[in-house]
């Protein structure tokens, strides 16, 4: 299974075209986005207090600084599973 890693890029957007500002700051846009992007995106930076599972995306940040829990996620072509120490 071959997958894509990126950070803090627009979907749909060249990232030739993006501008340095675009790849800080456009965390709401992307948690909020109801976006296709063609494949699920794994992403970290935003904590949460259990693994968020979207359509089009997977937080798996469980804040490991402030709680001590660190949290991967297992892909495969059956689905996915959680990790955490």
């Amino acid at each position: 299974m071959a997958l894509p890693f990126a950070s803090a890029v627009i979907a749909g957007v060249p990232l030739a075209q993006q501008s340095d500002e675009d790849l800080l700051w456009i965390r709401d846009q992307f948690l909020n986005s109801k976006m296709d992007f063609g494949k699920i995106v794994v992403h970290g930076h935003t904590p949460v207090d259990k693994p968020e599972v979207l359509p089009n995306r997977i937080n798996v940040d469980t804040g490991a600084f402030a709680t001590g829990r660190l949290t991967c996620v297992a892909l495969n072509d059956d689905g996915h599973r959680f990790l955490t120490v």
